[in-house]
C-alpha cells in the first residue's frame, strides 16, 4: 500500500501534511495518525497547537528542525530541539499545548506519530519522556546505510525509548546513493516507511520525498536509494487488534468510553493523576 501526504490544516491553523489519519488507521494497526509539519515559513506554523485533551494514545514528537515549546496541565513544560524526541504517554487524561517556534532561518521541520494504547493501560498515569539528539545513538551499517535509533536495536545499538507497549521500532535512516538497505522485521508486526528525502524504491516500485509504503506481512524490507541519498523513517509495532472508538485528540475502545471522555472534559474531570 502507497500513500502520498496530503495538505491540512490543524490546531489553531498550523498548515502540515497528514501522511495517513483516520480512515486508513485499521491498516496502520497499531499506529494511528502520521503528521508532516515541515516548513519553512513562520506565518504557517506558529499559531501553533493550543491547549487541548488526549486520552488513551500517545504521541511522539521527532523535531529535525527548529524548537516545539510544549506544556500540559500536569505542570510539565519544556522545549523539542533539534533532533529531539518528545514521547507522550497521554494514558487517562492530559490537557497540553505545542507551539512550534523554528530556527533562526524559519524553518520548523517534525513529524507527529500516533500511537494507540491497548485497553488495558487507556487509563495509565500520563508521562512525558523527553530524549534529545545526543540520546539517541546513531550506527552505521553495511553498505554505509546510517541510522538514529529511537526505538528498537539494530546493528548493536538501542534506541532510548524501551517499555513501550507495542514494542515499535523507530528509525531515521540515510541510504547512500546506489545502496540498498535490508532490515528484518517481524511477519506479525506492521512496518512501514515514509521518505523524507531523496528517491529510490522498494517492492519494485519508486518512492521520492513523501511517499509512505506500508509493507505487507514478510521477514524484511529491503529499500534502495537512487542516484542520491534516501532518507526515510521507518518504524515497526506490534499490532492491539482491538476495537477502536476516535473522536478527535482522544481515541477509546467503545463509544460509550468516547462520550464519558468528552463529557468529564467539559466538566473539568478529564484529569484523573495531578
Amino acid at each position: 500500500m502507497t500513500l502520498t501526504r496530503q495538505p491540512t490544516m490543524e490546531g489553531a491553523g498550523v498548515h502540515l501534511n497528514r501522511v495517513f489519519g483516520y480512515s486508513q488507521s485499521p491498516r496502520f494497526d497499531p499506529f494511528l495518525m502520521l503528521d508532516d509539519f515541515r516548513s519553512n515559513t513562520p506565518a504557517l506554523y506558529l499559531k501553533g497547537f493550543p491547549w487541548h485533551p488526549h486520552r488513551g494514545i500517545e504521541t511522539i514528537t521527532y523535531v529535525t528542525k527548529g524548537d516545539v515549546e510544549h506544556g500540559d496541565s500536569l505542570g510539565n513544560k519544556g522545549v523539542i530541539s533539534s533532533g529531539g524526541v518528545q514521547w507522550m504517554t497521554a494514558g487517562s487524561g492530559i490537557i497540553h499545548q505545542e507551539m512550534p517556534k523554528g530556527d533562526a532561518n524559519g524553518a520548523m521541520h517534525g513529524f507527529q506519530l500516533w500511537a494507540n494504547l491497548p485497553a488495558a493501560q487507556k487509563m495509565m498515569t500520563p508521562r512525558y519522556r523527553g530524549i534529545t539528539a545526543d540520546q539517541i545513538p546513531a550506527v552505521e551499517l553495511e553498505n554505509g546505510v546510517q541510522v538514529k535509533v529511537i526505538a528498537g536495536s539494530i546493528g548493536g545499538a538501542k534506541g532510548p525509548m524501551d517499555d513501550i507497549v507495542i514494542d515499535p521500532e523507530y528509525f531515521d535512516c540515510t541510504v547512500p546513493t546506489g545502496q540498498t538497505f535490508t532490515h528484518e522485521t517481524d511477519p506479525a508486526y506492521t512496518a512501514f516507511i515514509y521518505v523524507i528525502g531523496g528517491k529510490g524504491s522498494t517492492d519494485s516500485q519508486a518512492i521520492e520525498n513523501g511517499t509512505l509504503v506500508l509493507f505487507d506481512a514478510g521477514d524484511h524490507v529491503a529499500i534502495s536509494a537512487a542516484n542520491e541519498p534516501l532518507s526515510l523513517l521507518l518504524l515497526t509495532g506490534k499490532p492491539l487488534n482491538e476495537p477502536v472508538a476516535w473522536r478527535g485528540p482522544i481515541v477509546m475502545n467503545t463509544q460509550a468510553e468516547l462520550e464519558t471522555a468528552f463529557r468529564e472534559y467539559h466538566e473539568g474531570t478529564f484529569i484523573k493523576n495531578q
